[in-house]
């Protein structure tokens, strides 16, 4: 296997050429037939020579930094922690915690003890948080103080275990683990528990359109797929100072911010504020960043701070990678122009990780416009309805063809269906054309699901908290195009007979996102007396997108 931290890039070709699992596999410290664990190759491995593994900065401009030793005991102690409460290998522990150290210490602890992490964003809703709890059948939610309160209406909640702050006075409520001093209790000897290839480290959810999120199992050996996407997409370098902006509530963070960086051995960045253009410039400053990955939404707040924000740091990064929705050209030549750095796209699912890249690892033709080339590893293509690959230039669905993708490891939703998987393909819901050069470029989806600001919201999880006000008879909700975020999500309304939508726009919005989450919420509402639908009575979302598009027709 090709190695990685070089100062030139590797071909494509000779990597794509030579490329084996097996290879890639022979860097891990386990086995993945039987002996592996995720906590050992992510933290225990790189002990030693006081290796950082996080640089943290607070809101309040608190900064900590941690290294793999330090992790490790905590780990530990969070392991047995688990232990003495009764969880066991197989186990669904979740975490709604922010950027911090807290973070690291549940999900490095939640592997060490063999069990499997879920990540729950800080920005959920009770009902967001209730199905994703439900689906998992999770054991313990580990949370904060500040996100405490999000749980207090759950159903058959499970055990709660709060990190709280002494300076912030804060307490635990009558049932919950006070984790500080529980943690405090705990040897920091544990014995990680090994686990086999397929067993799940992670629990995702994934957004839809006809149905409540999916869950997404993760197994361990997906671990070869986040470490072949750092080396050869990032292109994180020994000396790099990496910063992924992402959350990792979802899956580019939890993927890339967390596991892919410290599986390397390779320290990460932790910010638990708001995203500011001001906050994100200084913090490049500050900590030295080289090497930024983050959402094209987060790259045009950068632009809209103008020229002279930029020009202090012309120069210091040396690669930036961009994954979430696809680049416009002009963030590109942008980048270029007023930081001197180099921003490639990067696509990919919870479902699949990242799996077509222009590689900053690899040395490629970078077409703008176009998401790159698969990644070593996958087989990524486009097919038609009878899973025939497509001739060049000719739109069709997107898909990885199994049978040649050794990296890829989903293999179906969590006790679902997967309708996606057939023929040897998983078709990613996508409509894309391959270039004779082989790179892919996108032309849209091919479902429902709504981009903004970097998430996929599933309308679904929209209509159902909209309905869920007294006012509502019917809703369906879609993406509107937007330069900006991309698309935002605009609702149609349908209200109980005698009601005035008065004020109603304002408020309904604000149920949806204290019910559901601060980003899934309608930035816009249209009132109408019916909606379009088919005789069988299913709602044409595609009616209304359309309409969107040719401003002045009325929605019904």
């Amino acid at each position: 296997m090709t190695g990685f931290g070089g100062d030139k890039p590797l071909a494509y070709e000779d990597v794509l050429a030579g490329f084996s699992a097996d290879d890639l596999a022979s860097t891990l410290q386990g086995n993945l037939e039987g002996g592996i664990n995720a906590c050992v190759e992510c933290c225990d491995r790189h002990v030693g020579a006081n290796r950082l593994a996080l640089d943290y900065e607070s809101q309040d401009g608190r900064r900590e930094q941690l290294f793999f030793e330090e992790l490790r005991d905590r780990a530990a102690q969070f392991a047995n922690y688990l232990q003495s409460i009764g969880l066991s290998a197989g186990d669904v522990v979740a975490g709604m915690l922010p950027r911090t150290p807290d973070l690291l210490t549940t999900i490095l602890g939640t592997w060490r003890a063999g069990a499997i992490y879920q990540p729950l964003f800080t920005a959920f809703g009770p009902k967001a948080i209730e199905h994703r709890l439900k689906m998992s059948e999770a054991k313990l939610v580990v949370t904060d103080a500040a996100n405490r309160p999000k749980l207090a209406d759950i159903a058959n909640a499970p055990r709660i275990g709060v990190f709280l702050r002494a300076d912030r006075g804060e307490s635990v409520q009558a049932g919950d683990d006070d984790l500080r001093a529980k943690l405090a209790e705990q040897s920091t000897d544990f014995a990680p528990i090994m686990r086999r290839g397929d067993d799940l480290m992670m629990m995702m959810s994934t957004s839809g359109t006809t149905g409540l999120p999916k869950g997404v199992p993760v197994p361990i050996r997906a671990l070869l797929s986040f470490d072949a996407y750092m080396r050869y997409a990032i292109d994180l370098r020994p000396d790099d100072i990496f910063w992924n902006i992402a959350d990792p509530g979802w899956a580019y963070g939890l993927y890339y911010a967390v596991t892919g960086p410290l599986l390397l051995g390779h320290a990460t960045t932790f910010y638990d504020g708001p995203f500011t253009a001001e906050s994100t410039y200084q913090l490049i400053q500050s900590h030295g960043i080289t090497n930024l990955a983050g959402a094209p939404t987060a790259f045009r707040l950068l632009i809209a701070a103008g020229e002279d924000a930029a020009a202090p740091l012309k120069g210091k990064l040396r690669v930036v990678s961009s994954a979430g929705e696809p680049l416009n050209p002009e963030v590109i030549r942008w980048f270029a122009a007023n930081l001197g750095a180099p921003i490639f796209d990067h696509y990919g699912q919870t479902e699949t990780g990242m799996v077509v890249n222009s590689h900053h690892g690899l040395s490629h033709e970078v077409r703008p416009g176009a998401a790159g080339l698969p990644m070593p590893g996958f087989h990524v293509t486009v097919i038609g309805e009878d899973n025939a690959e497509l001739p060049v230039n000719t739109p069709g669905d997107l898909a990885v063809d199994l049978s040649r993708s050794p990296l890829m490891w989903f293999e179906g939703y969590y006790r679902q269906d997967t309708p996606a998987i057939d023929g040897g393909f998983y078709r990613t819901g996508d409509t894309a054309e391959r270039a004779d050069s082989g790179h892919i470029s996108f032309v849209g989806r091919n479902d429902d699901v709504i981009t903004s600001s970097g998430y996929r919201i599933g309308p679904f999880d929209v209509e159902s908290a909209l309905v869920e006000h007294p006012a509502v008879v019917e809703a369906v909700v879609i993406g509107k195009p937007d330069p900006e975020r991309t698309e935002i999500v605009k609702a149609f309304i349908v209200l109980k007979p005698g009601l005035s939508s008065d004020g109603l726009a304002d408020e309904l919005s604000t149920f949806v996102k204290k019910r559901l989450s601060a980003h899934a919420y309608p930035r816009e509402i249209e009132f109408v007396t019916e909606l379009p639908k088919t005789p069988s009575g299913k709602v044409q979302r595609f009616i209304l997108r359309n309409r969107e598009k040719e401003p002045g027709q009325p929605a019904g």
